[in-house]
């Protein structure tokens, strides 16, 4: 049985969802599943775009033979070497052994790589920077953009219909339910959140690369944006607004001048300040503060939190003689990722030799140049009336932080 469904003048989306995924790239969670889209041209010449994961196989292939309806497949353009998109290459093959596979150097050999029996030789199109290749009404324009978020990246441009395949870029995690066009009312509810998160996780780290090939992209008539994961964008309101979101995100700058407080507590002590802070921000006007619990809130939504808003508070025991683990983690993960132009705020907590301060700032100074409020809180045990002002004037300071930005 076929899924698929037509979205422009002879293009099809002939991918699938998968919902039973539980770790993408076996680290990242997936509460709402996960897209793995491709799409299939019917011209003069019959193009497709891609393969998908091998859980969704079956219907992967139901899906391209019905739409080909008896033709053959010319071309198999690989924009993406990743196995989600790529692992299927050989089925298509085997079914298909009239196509002409098309990726630039770099792409053969990943193909080569993962596929080391394959032989293909005698099915190449090797294509670079600004070959086309004509497929009857639609001429595919190729862009290289490397380390979005591989090496072997590229992009293909229809200067037709104007449509823009961007591989991973603009992608995001989530099923698409039905939901393939990106209404962007509809998109801030459904899949910013996880869009960002998807972005931060998987791209982060190649701000610089995202930046050159806007440079290269964001001059051309784009009517329509097909990712490999989650819906299309194809109003020109919607498309301003996703690439308004990876202009902040790629070049690391807050989209809120807000606060998120990330906090670890073993006994409740800290957890307890945490929500103290939270309230005096509040009290003072501070809007849409979030408070997670670094021990149950997956470190991937933790950078994705860092990378939205302007002001991270930072609150850690000292466990053996270490910062808190889970804290640790999340440090870890967005310094990984590149994270820039954020005030922190930092409080430990200790028993009898209070170490996580000191420790975090010097983790911290591995990373980028980062802006800090000047109050620095040491909670011994348990909040007392000194460490009670502190977090006034921590909040004050937050305040005055949140002013000037």
């Amino acid at each position: 049985m076929h899924c698929t469904r037509e979205i422009g003048d002879g293009l099809f989306y002939v991918g699938g969802s998968d919902r039973r995924l539980d770790l993408f790239e076996n680290l990242l969670p997936l509460e709402k599943g996960v897209s793995y889209n491709s799409y299939l041209l019917l011209d003069e010449k019959t193009c497709l775009m891609d393969t998908i994961d091998t859980s969704l196989t079956r219907t992967f292939l139901d899906n391209v033979e019905y739409v080909l309806n008896g033709r053959k497949l010319d071309y198999l353009v690989v924009h993406h070497m990743e196995p989600d998109h790529a692992y299927n290459l050989t089925q298509v093959l085997l079914r298909h052994p009239e196509t002409k596979v098309v990726g630039n150097l770099k792409t053969f050999g990943f193909i080569h790589n993962f596929f080391p029996e394959l032989n293909i030789e005698d099915k190449k199109i090797v294509v670079k920077e600004g070959d086309v290749l004509s497929l009857g009404k639609h001429q595919l324009h190729f862009y290289l953009t490397p380390m979005v978020h591989w090496p072997e990246v590229m992009m293909s441009f229809d200067t037709t219909s104007g449509w823009l395949f961007t591989a991973d870029a603009f992608g995001t995690f989530g099923a698409l339910n039905g939901n393939l066009f990106a209404d962007q009312s509809d998109y801030e509810k459904e899949y910013l959140a996880e869009s960002r998160r998807y972005y931060c996780n998987i791209v982060g780290k190649y701000g610089l690369q995202v930046q050159m090939a806007f440079k290269k992209l964001l001059s051309l008539p784009i009517k329509m944006l097909l990712p490999l994961h989650g819906p299309v964008f194809r109003i020109s309101k919607d498309i301003s607004f996703i690439l308004d979101k990876y202009q902040k995100w790629s070049t690391y700058t807050p989209e809120d001048k807000g606060v998120i407080i990330v906090y670890g507590s073993m006994y409740g002590d800290t957890e307890t300040a945490a929500d103290i802070l939270a309230n005096k921000l509040s009290e003072k006007g501070v809007k849409g503060i979030e408070v997670y619990d670094a021990s149950k809130t997956p470190s991937s939504v933790l950078v994705g939190e860092a990378f939205r808003v302007s002001n991270i508070v930072i609150m850690s025991p000292t466990y053996n003689a270490t910062i808190y683990p889970a804290i640790d983690e999340f440090i870890t993960d967005f310094l990984r990722m590149g994270l820039q132009k954020r005030t922190f705020t930092l409080i430990q907590n200790g028993s009898w030799v209070p170490q996580a301060l000191n420790l975090i700032k010097a983790k911290l100074a591995t990373g980028h140049s980062y802006c800090y409020t000047p109050t620095e809180i040491t909670i011994t045990s348990a909040l007392n009336e000194e460490t009670l002002k502190k977090l006034d004037d921590v909040a004050s300071e937050i305040v005055e932080s949140l002013a000037s930005k």
